[in-house]
């Protein structure tokens, strides 16, 4: 399916349905025009010995914006650029966070006031259609002056450097470009700058999480659901009247989701014989909540820097006028990410309590959820794997945008650290992918000793746990039953529809 580039609002669903159904991307008429208009725009007033300083486009950069260069080695400015500033180092970034930055740099170019040319975007356009992605690297950003050293990786196979993956094999910027029939492009003025000043990405990261942490919340309650069935508690803590007098969006929502995912369990109308169940279960809507409410937060942010212009300085053709600013600084993505990383380790947090709970040998459970325990350990430590992924979550969350250190020269006095924020975050949602799991194995094992019935929606979860794990009789080798049951999160199709 094909997505036209267009100045037009996105949205979180459009942002899923790119990720779900877009494989191509097409350049809307009017977004083809605003970028020639602002090309030109820079052609006529800066292509002349006469031009006047002006950052980014005849200038030096970072502290050296004081030295004026020649129009003659504009071109050579703007390939330097490119090739010293691609410094990554550190783990590859994974394809799909580089789709989502060719994706988002090209939205950004197409509002018409970076000056790049059509030329650029087109091979932009290209990269993503065809599945080239440039190798990046996670670390060497600082989340100002725009994400330079990553974004700088993924302009090198423009000019013929760098490297690519394509179809599973990894090519140089130049074979790339023979293999395609691409000629290297030769960067005109502003365009180096144009494609390496810019959040694009801590801001893949941020759409990818969005995303993702929307679905692990779903998921958190459906394990929590599965849980509190598991060790019969009492239905009274999701009573929304309790919730109207303290009334927490998300603590509002996620009550509901839980009443709505029991509504027609026989274990949870039963008497039961405790009169208050562990904080773990008791305030699940005051913590998944809590993090609703921060990923909503979250989300708010990412989609307004979709819709963004962040490189620098920002050319304005209608008004004769370019500014130089800071809209690279990556501060709003920055505390958001870091936000999104304390929330989502807090469902970990209070999964890894549950899990110890099941395992705890009361309420008629076995100790372990084992029928023999002593001879079998059952999975008493499947709850270690989860403690140990906790614990790490918990120092991952520890803020990175609360540091900054003075760069190039004193000029960048003040950085993000945005891009530390997001690859942390995208570490902490994966380790709680895994709890999550653990705990849906825990809890879907603690129901074979229940004689009456979960809900139906339960049930059925159960079942396809049920279709890839066997319940556990005797001891086994466990590390596949969690991959397994990451992989039942990752693709059971899901209604959200109920979490907006």
């Amino acid at each position: 399916m094909t997505h036209e580039i267009s100045s037009k609002r996105l949205s979180l669903k459009d942002l899923n349905h790119i990720s779900q159904n877009v494989t191509e991307l097409q350049l809307s008429e009017s977004s083809l025009l605003a970028v020639q208009a602002c090309r030109d725009y820079l052609d006529k007033n800066f292509g002349s010995v006469n031009s006047k300083p002006t950052y980014g486009i005849n200038t030096g950069f970072g502290s050296l914006c004081h030295t004026s260069i020649d129009s003659i080695h504009l071109t050579q400015l703007q390939h330097n650029l490119i090739m010293s500033h691609a410094c990554g180092t550190g783990e590859e970034v994974p394809e799909k966070i580089v789709r989502w930055m060719l994706f988002l740099k090209i939205q950004s170019l197409c509002y018409g006031h970076s000056g790049v040319s059509v030329e650029v975007v087109l091979r932009l356009i290209d990269f993503y259609n065809h599945g080239v992605y440039p190798v990046i690297y996670e670390q060497g950003s600082l989340g100002a002056s725009g994400d330079l050293a990553p974004l700088a990786h993924l302009a090198l196979p423009l000019i013929g450097l760098g490297e690519v993956t394509y179809q599973g094999k990894k090519y140089t910027g130049e074979e790339i470009n023979k293999l395609k029939g691409w000629k290297s492009l030769q960067l005109q003025s502003k365009e180096g700058l144009a494609l390496i000043n810019g959040t694009q990405f801590m801001l893949a990261y941020g759409v990818f999480l969005s995303l993702e942490s929307r679905k692990l919340w779903y998921w958190s309650h459906i394990t929590a659901a599965l849980s509190i069935d598991s060790f019969s508690c009492n239905m009274s803590p999701f009573d929304e009247r309790i919730h109207l007098i303290r009334p927490h969006k998300g603590q509002l929502t996620s009550a509901a989701m839980i009443r709505e995912l029991l509504q027609d369990s026989e274990i949870a109308v039963d008497e039961k014989q405790n009169v208050q169940d562990p904080y773990s279960f008791r305030c699940i809507p005051q913590v998944h909540g809590a993090t609703k409410d921060a990923i909503d937060y979250f989300i708010k942010t990412v989609l307004t820097e979709c819709n963004s212009v962040t490189d620098n300085p920002n050319v304005f053709p209608e008004s004769d006028t370019i500014i130089s600013g800071g809209n690279f600084h990556g501060q709003p993505l920055a505390l958001g990410l870091d936000f999104l990383s304390i929330a989502m380790s807090e469902i970990g947090s209070i999964s890894e309590r549950r899990i110890f709970q099941l395992m705890s040998g009361t309420r008629e459970l076995p100790p372990f959820l084992c029928k023999n325990a002593g001879l079998n350990s059952g999975l008493m430590i499947l709850q270690y794997t989860a403690a140990s992924i906790v614990s790490q979550n918990k120092h991952l969350a520890n803020p990175s945008s609360t540091d900054s250190i003075v760069s190039s020269n004193g000029q960048e006095d003040h950085v993000s650290m945005g891009a530390n924020a997001a690859t942390k975050s995208y570490k902490v949602i994966d380790n709680l992918k895994t709890v999550l799991a653990i705990e849906l194995l825990t809890s879907a094992q603690a129901m074979e000793f229940h004689v009456k019935d979960t809900s139906s929606f339960l049930k059925s979860i159960i079942s396809i746990v049920r279709s890839v794990v066997e319940p556990y009789d005797n001891d086994r080798v466990l590390y596949k039953d969690i991959q397994l049951a990451k992989e039942i999160m990752e693709f059971t199709e899901l209604d959200m529809d109920i979490i907006n």
